[in-house]
């Protein structure tokens, strides 16, 4: 397929942590009096949104010199169509990146850290002051990407869901998701928290806090030994050979081709196991779960939880990789 030439630049940006609140008490001062009453310092806030403003000036005037554009925030991207012709730039957060990667269709996206101080950025290679690079790499065809594969959950009624980072499946507020769960070969019911799903791509995010989690508690009542060191003969034994260096913890590295799931906090009981607990799906091993919960049971993506499909009694969900991905440009 011949290359689309590239007409229109499509900013996808979040509001200010300022601009929400102000939103919300419809003065400066009067958010000022907000943030301060509780113990906030109101000047951070507006260093942030200062900050914000200078990159997202300084992206637009450098990229009018270049192409077309226009800027979107977030909340209009479940209803707004891309078009092959677009050039995705993100200018936020990681989180943004996943938000926005689930509306791209395999559009080149851009993604620009607007302030290298207070984010970390893992899904950010650009910042204001280089991104221009990208966008004449993808004007030209000429440009590298990171192709993220998607985590799909698919129901029986014939929804779907996707996610860049990660799905939670479980109740929506602080009672026990109850399901059955099917996987590689063995089913059991299970009362938990929810599931946590990841790709690859959200392994160090929802997914890392579990392990913390898992590992942290694993470490106060019965603390970790150093691996096993290789048994060599002394008058054999190498510099290299003289220890093998301890891994404390193993977390398995996600391919592209790979989602891992978790069960937060199941409970055994006379009705429950606690058996299947993780795993690795990939395309020959896929999870389903059957939801037990009259009420209550929720879907969602990537923490987003309006992003959502109901999951109560006689839902099944089957949940694969899926075969859409998104495109983030690093180079």
């Amino acid at each position: 397929m011949k290359p689309v030439a590239k007409e229109y630049a499509i900013i996808v940006r979040s509001k200010t942590r300022l601009e929400s609140l102000i939103e919300r008490f419809n003065t400066k001062a009067q958010t000022k009096f907000y943030i301060e009453s509780l113990g906030g310092f109101y000047e951070d806030y507006e260093l942030e949104h200062e900050i914000f403003y200078a990159s997202l000036n300084r992206l637009q005037t450098q990229l009018s010199k270049v192409i077309k554009h226009k800027t979107i925030d977030r909340t209009f991207l479940p209803s707004y169509i891309f078009d092959q012709k677009n050039i995705i730039i993100v200018v936020g957060q990681d989180g943004l990146v996943a938000n926005t990667a689930k509306y791209s269709k395999g559009i080149p996206m851009i993604a620009v850290n607007p302030d290298q101080q207070r984010y970390d950025g893992v899904l950010l290679p650009y910042n204001p002051d280089n991104f221009i690079q990208a966008v004449d790499s993808v004007m030209l065809q000429n440009y590298s990407v990171r192709n993220v594969r998607f985590a799909q959950a698919s129901l029986n009624d014939g929804q779907s869901l996707l996610a860049f980072n990660d799905l939670f499946i479980g109740p929506t507020s602080h009672i026990s998701a109850r399901y059955k769960i099917t996987f590689n070969g063995k089913t059991e019911e299970q009362s938990s928290s929810g599931l946590i799903i990841s790709t690859a791509a959200g392994s160090t995010g929802w997914l890392s806090s579990i392990f913390n989690m898992a590992y942290g508690i694993s470490d106060t009542f019965e603390p970790s030994e150093p691996l096993k060191t290789r048994k060599v003969p002394q008058k054999k034994l190498k510099k290299s050979d003289e220890i093998i260096a301890p891994q404390k913890h193993y977390r398995p590295k996600l391919s592209n081709e790979e989602l891992l799931f978790a069960v937060r906090e199941p409970f055994k009981s006379i009705r429950t196991q606690a058996e299947i607990v993780a795993g690795i799906i990939n395309q020959k091993n896929k999870l389903v779960i059957e939801s037990l919960m009259p009420t209550q049971g929720v879907i969602f993506s990537d923490g987003i939880e309006k992003d959502f499909i109901k999951f109560n009694s006689g839902a099944i969900a089957t949940i694969s990789l899926s075969n859409e991905s998104a495109n983030i440009v690093t180079n």
